[in-house]
């Protein structure tokens, strides 16, 4: 158990330093067109290889752009972790983008719609407490 804690611990660590990196380290200019952050880091068993996982805000091609530029960055990225983190052998580093955002906000605007549509044609159940009654 020991090691998992090891892995999650890591994680936590390199998801602080690579904000902290997306703020003031990385300059590429691609990188500053959307609002990127870390949304999740993965790091494998063997603490070899890491995916981090980034949102970026802005249209698809700024997304796009974004994540080009952070892989261009990796090389450098993986350089400031080995530096901050003093780790024997700092792992590989590989940007994805999470779409997890972008998909919850789509559902919830899905079920917005969906709700104000019932509401509109009057076919809200009772008992689910949107009667207007104020009792759930």
């Amino acid at each position: 158990m020991a090691q998992g804690r090891r892995v999650e611990r890591v994680a936590a660590l390199i998801r602080r330093e690579v904000s902290e990196l997306l703020v003031s380290g990385i300059k590429d200019e691609r990188v500053s067109l959307g609002m990127v952050s870390v949304t999740n880091v993965e790091v494998a068993g063997d603490l070899q290889h890491c995916k981090i996982f980034v949102s970026v805000y802005g249209s698809a091609d700024a997304q796009q752009q974004a994540l080009a530029g952070l892989r261009s960055a990796s090389s450098y990225v993986k350089g400031e972790l080995s530096r901050r983190l003093n780790m024997r052998r700092t792992p590989e580093v590989v940007f994805q983008l999470d779409r997890g955002l972008e998909k919850g906000t789509s559902v919830l605007g899905l079920l917005n719609q969906l709700e104000q549509q019932r509401q509109e044609r009057g076919e809200i159940p009772e008992g689910t407490g949107l009667d207007g009654d104020g009792a759930p």
